[in-house]
């Protein structure tokens, strides 16, 4: 089969289309014929070694696939092949073939596409974690998404809309604010124009916000934690900016703030009871029309560097796809 191979961390430029062995499959798993594979800022990470956990060399990036079973383990149940499925599998996406423990196989409904479901897990599901179990978000509440243009910002924006809360933005570029307002969002702040701080005291009458949802981090981070109020919750997804924010703790104690960490990774592993219920009720959203990952752009297998370029330069709006054997 052909996979995108990383024998080394390093840059992402480094990788290479190769042939390579299927992977063997184990008892309780379940093979998967790839057709589409949702890209994320966490697979550039593992690429260069800088995620909380390393994959054993070589491996495939893509940690979120869609696609058709092919075979199952001796011990699986309740899956067959020729069912279209997606998974989350953390890597190992890019390649035409995965093999995925059964727990992580989702049947995709007959309403969903396969570009759709290769990209619902990774955003939907992290911000639902975190809004829910995490953040403890209420109808009412003020919430303020860093990011808001990216997968996991996006959808922490729909979210919290349809969780009642009131939703503000925080984009990079005017293109942004257009495609959120397009997805009819419309309190929004351009932090490349304008002061973050600032912005959100004048949308908030001084009021701050209840809960901040950052998978940016950097200098950004600091700016959004002077935006909670009392009793404010901020969430700690991710490190888009490349930098780890610094938090001044007497905010904490000023404002009794809570800082909390989202590790959806974790939270996959541990707690299976809640990840179901969660997806149950993401899945009854979706239904809704509530919620849709927003696609932003396709590109083939052999083109799967420069996806992941397009990722890490956060130029897009939404998520990006790889799509894989036709």
């Amino acid at each position: 089969m052909k996979a995108l191979v990383c024998t080394a961390f390093g840059p992402i430029e480094d990788l290479r289309v190769q042939d390579v062995a299927p992977p063997a499959l184990g008892e309780g798993e379940v093979r998967i014929r790839v057709q589409a594979c949702g890209i994320n800022f966490p697979d550039i990470l593992l690429v260069q070694g800088k995620y909380q956990v390393r994959p054993p060399l070589p491996f495939f990036p893509g940690g979120e696939v869609a696609g058709t079973i092919s075979e199952v383990g001796t011990a699986v149940t309740g899956l067959k092949a020729g069912q279209r499925v997606m998974a989350t599998i953390f890597w190992g996406g890019l390649a035409e073939e995965v093999v995925a423990p059964a727990k992580a196989i989702v049947p995709v409904p007959d309403a969903m596409d396969m570009l759709c479901a290769a990209v619902f897990q990774g955003g939907h599901t992290t911000a639902y974690h975190a809004l829910r179990q995490r953040g403890a978000l209420k109808p009412g509440e003020t919430l303020l998404v860093l990011g808001a243009g990216g997968g996991v910002g996006m959808a922490a924006m729909q979210i919290g809309r349809a969780m009642g809360a009131r939703v503000i933005g925080a984009v990079g570029s005017a293109r942004k604010v257009e495609a959120l307002k397009a997805e009819g969002f419309e309190e929004l702040i351009d932090y490349g124009r304008e002061d973050l701080r600032e912005a959100v005291r004048t949308l908030t009458g001084g009021a701050g916000v209840d809960v901040v949802f950052d998978p940016v981090g950097g200098e950004l981070f600091g700016q959004a934690c002077r935006t909670a109020r009392r009793n404010g919750r901020i969430l700690i997804v991710g490190f888009a900016s490349g930098q780890i924010g610094q938090y001044a703790t007497n905010l904490a104690l000023l404002k009794e703030n809570a800082v909390i960490g989202v590790n959806y990774q974790q939270f996959f592993a541990q707690e299976r009871a809640e990840v179901e219920r969660n997806f149950t009720e993401l899945m009854a959203l979706y239904a809704q029309g509530r919620i849709s990952p927003r696609i932003d752009r396709v590109f083939t297998l052999e083109e799967a560097v420069a996806a992941l370029a397009t990722v890490a330069d956060r130029s897009v709006v939404g998520k990006v796809v790889v799509t894989l054997g036709g």
